[in-house]
């Protein structure tokens, strides 16, 4: 899950997509990151961490990191909050930037749309809420997904 400052859309992905993950019982390794490494090391923004605790997830111990390409190694799939993160882990990535693994969020639910998670830095509450939201909405089909290819494999090598 990636997004500019890793502090506000992305921290919440990840806590979410976590969050469904465990209750799905599947072993998959979620994280996040940002783009711009303004915040590294920093908790996500309090009102990130409001909005997901009042739907019962608690995303306090998260720290926020800078996207790398290296991340193009360790990930599956990479989620983007917006099409200007795209472009910037383009960048960063160079060579090692591959586009079969990276997916604008709101594509698993709009394909094609190209329609951004947007970002509530500058704006008040009831924005984290409609981005908890949108983002909460798209991992439920993260999870409908790959969930059943996950179990599938677990199936046949047991």
């Amino acid at each position: 899950m990636v997004c500019l400052g890793n502090i506000c859309r992305s921290p919440l992905a990840e806590g979410i997509l976590q969050h469904k993950v465990q209750e799905a019982g599947l072993n998959w390794t979620v994280d996040s990151a940002g783009t711009n490494g303004y915040h590294v090391g920093e908790t996500p923004h309090r009102l990130s961490q409001k909005v997901a605790l009042h739907n019962g997830i608690d995303i306090s111990q998260q720290r926020a990191r800078r996207f790398t390409a290296a991340d193009f190694q360790q990930f599956d799939h990479i989620y983007a909050m917006a099409e200007d993160v795209i472009d910037d882990m383009k960048r960063i990535a160079g060579k090692q930037y591959n586009p079969a693994k990276v997916q604008l969020l709101m594509d698993v639910l709009h394909p094609g749309k190209q329609m951004d998670v947007p970002d509530p830095w500058y704006g008040p509450e009831p924005g984290y809420h409609e981005v908890f939201a949108m983002i909460d909405e798209a991992c439920d089909e993260i999870i409908q997904q790959f969930a059943p290819v996950q179990s599938n494999q677990k199936q046949q090598q047991q």
